[in-house]
């Protein structure tokens, strides 16, 4: 049984949107829950997003609260941090939710082990079905846990971020693609492209 107010039909088909069950999207479905309920779900671009890692919890965050890239309301920001701020636009509102260090109070040595060995020399069957046995566990409690247990929350520091903008784009003189403006280079009067301004600076 599981402590989350979301239904379970959408968790599921949020599993679905990521490929997979995991503790990673098992952090996102909750942080999105908690601040759903003080924000409700972005309509449009009314609530902002600004994640501090690339993990899987950014998909459920996505899927669930309409915060994404393309419309300019999801920013990755990369420090590798289980930290996530959210702010409405309307009223300039914001917290940041942060993953608590104790939920898994002592560490799971066989996890990190398989995990470990994973990556570097892959599992064989019945090691890969202890890992997922692990990180079903794992994802039961955070999915049961308060949300008060797994996360402290803090207001947001700094101005709501900018809404996205539409800019130029000009044609890269080296590839010839098409680049939004404010990405683009200047080097030997030629205006470049980001990979090609790297690629010509490395050979002189």
């Amino acid at each position: 049984m599981t402590q989350t107010d979301i239904s379970p039909e959408v968790v599921q088909q949020t599993i679905e949107f990521h490929g997979h069950s995991c503790p990673g999207l098992a952090f996102g479905i909750r942080a999105a829950e908690l601040v759903m309920a003080r924000f409700d779900r972005a309509s449009d671009e009314e609530i902002v997003a600004v994640v501090e890692t690339d993990m899987c919890a950014v998909d459920a965050i996505q899927f669930l609260t309409g915060c994404t890239f393309g419309k300019g309301n999801l920013i990755h920001l990369d420090y590798g941090k289980n930290a996530f701020t959210f702010y409405r636009r309307s009223d300039e509102k914001g917290i940041r939710i942060i993953a608590r260090p104790n939920i898994f109070p002592r560490q799971d040595d066989e996890l990190v082990a398989l995990q470990k060995k994973k990556v570097k020399e892959g599992l064989v069957p019945e090691e890969q079905k202890k890992l997922k046995e692990v990180m079903a566990v794992r994802t039961k409690r955070i999915m049961g846990a308060r949300l008060d247990e797994l996360f402290e929350v803090k207001p947001a520091s700094g101005p709501v971020p900018r809404k996205a903008r539409i800019l130029e784009s000009v044609i890269c003189q080296v590839c010839g693609e098409v680049t939004m403006e404010s990405r683009t280079r200047r080097l030997l009067g030629q205006t470049l492209c980001i990979p090609c301004f790297e690629a010509v600076e490395k050979r002189h």
